[in-house]
């Protein structure tokens, strides 16, 4: 189990990361990734190390996008956090890391999507309150809207997990609907 604190992985993360953009990305799959640890993991004890799994999977993007994730990964690995490291190594397919732990699989499965449900959130009034995995779905669809996120990649996380991609979209969403407003996808509503 990981000894690492949420603290010292935000201060990490903020140490390489600066724009918001990137920090909330961060922040919103950290939350995503303590609901999947209650849904698809081991449970309580878990929370933490997901999500700071969740937390620093792209914190060396912003300024070594070429090597990512290998620097975040080998600070990992410097402080004997060989599962937080294993995680963020596999979190994309085309790496070809094999998923070896529930935490590899729903770290895949949480972050293009959890993404893709705040584009979403973006375009309407009301943000998250009334988002549904039906209106996300049908967003899948449309290869033009949010076109950077890997499509492959949010059915492959769903598919190793072993779950229905309504349900984990629904997860997530009810993992976010709470931290609205710190995420900014509370929608222009909001103030009204």
């Amino acid at each position: 189990m990981s000894t690492l604190t949420r603290e010292a992985a935000w201060e990490q993360l903020t140490a390489w990361t600066e724009t918001d953009s990137l920090r909330r990305h961060a922040r919103a799959v950290e939350v995503t990734m303590r609901a999947a640890a209650l849904a698809y993991g081991p449970g309580e004890e878990a929370v933490e190390a997901w999500g700071i799994a969740g937390m620093l999977h792209d914190a060396d993007y912003e300024k070594w996008p070429q090597e990512h994730p290998n620097k975040i990964v080998a600070w990992l690995r410097d402080r004997g956090e060989e599962e937080l490291a294993h995680a963020i190594s596999a979190h994309y397919t085309q790496w070809g890391v094999p998923y070896e732990s529930q935490m590899d699989k729903a770290l895949l499965a949480c972050d293009e999507l959890t993404g893709f449900v705040m584009a979403c959130c973006y375009l309407r009034p009301d943000g998250v309150t009334s988002l549904t995995p039906k209106s996300v779905k049908k967003k899948l669809k449309d290869k033009k809207f949010a076109a950077g996120v890997e499509r492959y990649e949010v059915q492959e996380g769903a598919r190793m997990l072993e779950i229905d991609l309504g349900e984990h979209i629904q997860l997530l969403i009810d993992a976010l609907r709470p931290h609205a407003r710190e995420l900014g996808i509370e929608g222009k509503d909001a103030g009204t």
